[in-house]
């Protein structure tokens, strides 16, 4: 008696995805397939009559059941590509979203010398920086140990250890400052908390989500410690401060900003048109 055809196999998932209210049933499916079957989703896709493997359909079969319970499909994976780099992630760090590429291209922009990454978690943002601005010094902190493990397991994995200093805590020793400081910091209002998606509450580090009855504790501790006249941290004539925020938030986090002493605040949507983004300079470029 043969298997189930890919075809087979991908309906019977598919059905039972859309059943629980997974968002984006067929292309769980056949990333998980191709998983299982070591082959890429073209190739999947090419050729629905293939016969799945008895190892493959066990192994398979595992992992839908692990994503009917919504545990996301990139920590059942055990990556996430970023950018131009694949990331392993699992329960200890969020997994990186594309808005946050915006945080990267920010740097890419301004091309500093001495970059910060605030709450690296994964590792994304210091290493994608370090990966496109060779010449960057960069340097990622988290308060989370369990985190800087998973990020110093991906900067030796992409031969990016060398690049990349990893600082226990939330700002280092910065000696004459850094042109540069990222965040990607936890900005969930906890009011928001019960209508997030199970995927989120369930399995993702809530430390790295909330953030006060607002979402905006974390920035209200971090961002007057990044702002001029405190050159430990940001350099007073030409260090910028980026940032990405939730939905709502830009307004309020750009008050911050300008009530630590930025002289220079501007705000960049992401491709859904949310205010995405925030940029702190100390002062006007060219002044």
């Amino acid at each position: 008696m043969t298997g189930a055809s890919v075809r087979e196999a991908l309906g019977a998932a598919v059905d039972a995805l859309t059943a629980v209210g997974v968002d984006e049933p067929r292309l769980d499916a056949e990333l998980l397939l191709g998983e299982a079957m070591g082959r890429g989703r073209a190739a999947l896709v090419a050729d629905p009559a293939a016969e799945v493997p008895p190892a493959a359909a066990r192994q398979f079969g595992e992992m839908v059941r692990r994503r009917l319970r919504r545990e996301p499909v990139a920590y059942i994976l055990g990556r996430k590509g970023f950018r131009d780099l694949e990331l392993m992630v699992d329960s200890r760090v969020l997994i990186p979203r594309p808005e946050t590429e915006l945080v990267v291209e920010l740097a890419l922009e301004l091309r500093p010398a001495r970059v910060l990454d605030v709450g690296t978690g994964s590792g994304a943002i210091a290493l994608a920086v370090a990966d496109e601005l060779p010449d960057a010094e960069v340097t990622a902190t988290d308060t989370s140990p369990a985190a800087l493990e998973v990020a110093r397991g991906n900067a030796e994995r992409l031969g990016l250890s060398e690049r990349v200093r990893f600082v226990e805590g939330t700002l280092p020793d910065a000696g004459d400052g850094f042109d540069l400081i990222l965040a990607n910091l936890p900005y969930v209002a906890e009011r928001d908390w019960p209508s997030l998606q199970p995927e989120v509450t369930k399995y993702e580090p809530r430390e790295a989500l909330l953030a006060g009855p607002d979402g905006l504790d974390a920035y209200r501790a971090l961002i007057p410690e990044c702002a001029p006249p405190l050159s430990r941290y940001a350099q007073q004539t030409r260090g910028a401060l980026g940032v990405e925020v939730g939905e709502g938030q830009a307004v309020a986090v750009a008050q911050l900003m300008r009530d630590a002493g930025f002289g220079e605040v501007e705000t960049r949507p992401d491709l859904a048109g949310i205010e995405r983004v925030l940029v702190g300079r100390s002062v006007k470029p060219g002044a």
